[in-house]
């Protein structure tokens, strides 16, 4: 067999002994130890090979607005107004400027795998889109991006928005997404949306429920659409941070709810311990939904970015196993099976969310990415730096460990 690439050493699974991966007009030809081949090597020194990270939530066309947005309050209100007033100055130009400089960032941390939530509305028209679209063409040599078009502040109280989602979905959108509690008529919005998915046989992804009381919640009417609609396995919804605050009887109850309805939940660690809880002075509520009750119970789970230096996060530099590891210590995990959980909600999972299988296996694009450790504990728990990524056998970025420079040695 001619093969165009060999990468030795490498471990595809937590455990097992390395395999060397031949790489043949882009994708993975053959996986056994000690293959011989006249071609180039990559040498994985006993590292953890895998198709990559997925980021299920990531905003590119409001990323980086700390120059021009502030929040002094850091609440969800703060941030809304704040980004909206931003947005009025908006063009698709800056749009694509910001987001590349994010999208860069991603590559960069082994993400290879993007779902961008991008608003809709008359004040931003279809630039933000526009500009995504863009980004997801010119960025196609390194990672794979769906769009999701969403009504940010509103849809039924916003004339106009629905046309622009219809013609943003028209114009090559992946999917649909809402923000029901920005509207007068939040079931309403949900009901629509549930409507226009269905004609336009699109998935669903709401952001939900992003508050702190648990005395009243959207999610049991987007799991009452979702069953009528015969939706399940395509409805995802985001933050929901009113979980944090259920009593074990009511979490157990919705956990079983979301997998009944099939649902999807995406936790956004970063940006729901910023803003929840501050109407607190003490004893302040972390505010982030327990993924990893949804994930062992087999929900399908995701943590996630989300924005990245703007009024709803001011930090953050699109490493996903940094969000993990930012997730377990927020949730207390420490045990290998709770961190591996963990790794999952980055990789498998999302993977699966968003339509890709995570397994490498022979015949299949050859889209991988190599951690400078042998198993995902320890990609958790050291928040570990990819070393290389590639895409259809072509590497897309290259970060080697560091090389410490001691001092020489000095003769007595």
């Amino acid at each position: 067999m001619t093969l165009d690439l060999v990468i030795r050493n490498a471990r595809l699974a937590d455990g097992a002994s390395p395999v060397d991966i031949g790489i043949a007009c882009g994708r993975v030809a053959t996986i056994a130890p000690g293959l011989k081949a006249d071609a180039r090597e990559l040498d994985a020194g006993g590292g953890r090979l895998i198709r990559g990270f997925a980021d299920s939530h990531l905003h590119l066309d409001k990323a980086c607005l700390l120059d021009r947005a502030s929040n002094p309050t850091g609440t969800l209100k703060g941030a809304i107004e704040a980004v909206s007033a931003a947005k009025r100055d908006f063009t698709t130009e800056d749009v694509y400027a910001r987001g590349a400089r994010v999208l860069e960032k991603a590559i960069g941390q082994g993400t290879n795998l993007v779902r961008a939530q991008t608003e809709i509305d008359p004040v931003i028209g279809l630039a933000g889109f526009d500009a995504v679209r863009q980004l997801k063409a010119d960025y196609a040599w390194a990672l794979d991006l769906q769009i999701c078009v969403f009504p940010q502040e509103g849809l039924l109280n916003y004339p106009g928005t629905e046309d622009l989602l219809r013609q943003a979905l028209d114009q090559g959108a992946d999917l649909l997404g809402g923000c029901p509690y920005t509207d007068t008529d939040p079931n309403g919005q949900i009901a629509r949306l549930f409507d226009m998915a269905r004609e336009y046989d699109v998935d669903l992804d709401f952001h939900l429920d992003f508050d702190l009381d648990p005395g009243w919640r959207h999610l049991d009417e987007v799991a009452r659409q979702t069953i009528a609609h015969g939706m399940q396995g395509r409805v995802a919804i985001g933050h929901v941070t009113k979980l944090s605050m259920l009593p074990a009887r009511a979490l157990d109850d919705t956990i079983a709810l979301m997998r009944d309805a099939g649902i999807a939940l995406t936790v956004l660690p970063a940006t729901d311990l910023f803003m929840m809880g501050r109407e607190h002075s003490e004893a302040i509520p972390r505010g982030v939904a327990p993924a990893h009750r949804f994930h062992a119970a087999g929900v399908c789970c995701t943590v996630a970015t989300n924005n990245v230096l703007n009024p709803f996060t001011p930090y953050g530099d699109c490493s996903l196993p940094r969000i993990a590891n930012l997730f377990a210590n927020i949730a207390q995990i420490g045990d290998p099976a709770g961190l591996s959980a963990c790794f999952d909600m980055i990789t498998t999972a999302p993977n699966r969310l968003l339509g890709r299988d995570d397994r490498i296996v022979e015949g299949d694009v050859a889209d991988l990415v190599l951690l400078p450790c042998d198993d995902a504990v320890s990609a958790v728990s050291e928040i570990a730096r990819p070393l290389w990524g590639m895409k259809a056998g072509r590497l897309t970025f290259d970060a080697p460990r560091p090389t410490l420079l001691r001092p020489a040695l000095v003769p007595a």
